[in-house]
């Protein structure tokens, strides 16, 4: 008895499944490195950033309290998009017995293309840290010298763009250490991960794994790695696409932002009409930035 075209999908699909999942795994999600992941149920995400309140007061002997109100500053908005890619197995195939190679090689292909795009999307944000055309919640782009305050502004970039070197990453921590909240209050901040293109990945092992100084004679430690400075180390990201520009990750809080609305799914189904098996991968998620503190970087070019 000839087998159906539901019961061939039926039949296959399971295999097709885990091929996927193993070929999909096999992919680093190296946005992970970058972003904190949190859920989404909803088509967007609003993130409502806070001022905190200013220094607290003297409180005079007799006399009331001095009260203060913590104000909205901007919102962070985060859609949600849809990422999905599909192919097909022709009847003909199927008939000619090459449906096993076929879906084979287009699964792990398919796997390997959401996995690309997703870890593409997740750099994107840096690669656009420093464009005025891509702008955050408080208006300006992810790292500028200008982001505006109550008090005044902040800056989480350089102020004279510099390629990585013991100078340039040294001055990166004074600067996040020198950042400050929305009233101005230092929230002392740290640096702890080191975020760089592949390029830079023998310049940042020789900077933060060296026991003395790099490029000296002299018998001076490494400062950065004797402190034990940038706690999580150096991340390389392939898909960062500038080859002198680096970043840091520090420790404040609702910083570089993940939200994943769908998780990866995939389906199978015959068509009447053409006789094709069909295979499809869809998943929903966003990247994004709230606070920009969360991140430091330097414009090298």
């Amino acid at each position: 008895m000839a087998i159906s075209r539901a019961q061939l999908v039926k039949e296959l699909e399971p295999g097709l499944n885990a091929l996927f999942g193993l070929e999909y795994k096999q992919y680093a999600n190296e946005h992970s490195e970058i972003f904190d992941t949190e859920s989404s149920d909803r088509a967007f995400e609003e993130e409502v950033m806070l001022s905190g309140f200013a220094n607290a007061a003297v409180k005079p002997e007799g006399q009331g309290v001095q009260f203060d109100d913590a104000q909205e500053t901007f919102t962070a908005r985060y859609t949600n998009e849809t990422i999905a890619l599909a192919f097909a197995i022709t009847e003909e195939a199927i008939e000619d017995n090459l449906y096993d190679r076929l879906a084979s090689r287009y699964t792990k292909a398919l796997a390997r293309s959401m996995a690309s795009t997703k870890n593409i999307k997740g750099a994107a944000v840096l690669n656009n840290a420093f464009d005025n055309t891509f702008l955050g919640g408080d208006g300006v782009e992810l790292c500028s010298t200008v982001h505006p305050t109550l008090n005044g502004t902040f800056s989480n970039e350089l102020a004279v763009a510099a390629e990585l070197n013991e100078t340039s990453l040294e001055q990166s921590l004074i600067d996040i250490a020198a950042l400050t909240d929305e009233r101005g209050l230092k929230i002392a901040a740290q640096g702890v991960k080191l975020v760089i293109p592949s390029a830079l990945q023998f310049t940042a092992d020789r900077l933060m794994n060296t026991v003395g100084r790099t490029g000296t004679a002299d018998n001076d430690i490494n400062a950065i790695r004797n402190m034990g400075m940038i706690s999580g180390g150096y991340v390389v990201n392939n898909y960062l696409t500038a080859a002198k520009k680096f970043f840091i990750k520090t420790d404040v809080p609702n910083g570089m932002k993940h939200f994943n609305r769908s998780p990866i799914k995939t389906s199978m189904e015959g068509d009447f009409d053409t006789g094709n098996v069909r295979y499809k991968a869809r998943e929903r998620y966003v990247f994004g930035f709230s606070d920009p503190r969360g991140i430091f970087g330097s414009d090298a070019v």
